[in-house]
């Protein structure tokens, strides 16, 4: 017959036990928990794009990896977004190699025009000021100018303007003009090289 000494030992025994089988459960709850909200997060909200190529040059730089965010999205200028660029044109089955990255310069409404001279771009006639670019707008594509960007539509371009295929061209979305609706999100974190890790969205 065991003592109640004997017996104060074995309840505390099985209560560190049920205790310490209680804590692991909770931490395997909020573990589990955690890897759906994150698959939630990057299935539904955000994505993972590496930039291919260098049209963003010196804001993104060929290979980064960027995250964009499509939640609640309403284009507006000077955002950096990232364009389906499939063979429909459209936003189904995106695939990272069918995407580019450029930014908005104008939405729709909005007239835009270049002088290709001075590399100044103009919206509703008042210059912008782009500290972001690593080349003046002096290389002209097939599109004359001054344009109104459409309904739906918004007006982009590479930060490297000479080394960057955007409005200035026909054979992007409509005449130059990106639907609203392919737009696959807008850029707001770079990931890769930690080097270089931080948000854009001031960019």
């Amino acid at each position: 017959m065991l003592s109640s000494e004997e017996n104060l030992v074995n309840n505390n025994e099985n209560h560190n036990k049920t205790g310490f089988k209680r804590e692991i459960f909770e931490w395997l709850e909020v573990i589990i928990v955690s890897v759906i909200v994150v698959i939630v997060l990057f299935t539904f909200v955000f994505k993972i794009v590496t930039i291919s190529g260098d049209s963003m040059k010196n804001t993104l730089k060929n290979q980064e990896r960027i995250v964009i965010s499509n939640l609640f999205y309403k284009p507006k200028n000077g955002d950096i977004v990232v364009i389906s660029r499939n063979s429909s044109n459209s936003a189904q089955n995106f695939k990272n190699e069918t995407c580019i990255i450029k930014r908005i310069i104008a939405t729709e409404g909005q007239v835009v025009n270049i002088n290709f001279n001075t590399g100044k771009v103009f919206v509703d006639g008042i210059e912008l000021e782009e500290p972001y670019i690593s080349t003046p707008t002096t290389v002209p594509g097939d599109l004359e100018f001054p344009v109104t960007v459409p309904e739906g539509c918004v007006f982009v371009l590479g930060d490297n303007r000479n080394n960057s295929s955007d409005s200035r061209y026909s054979s992007l979305g409509n005449e130059g003009m990106v639907d609203e609706r392919h737009i696959l999100g807008r850029a707001v974190l770079r990931i890769l090289p930690f080097s270089r890790f931080g948000v854009l969205l001031d960019e």
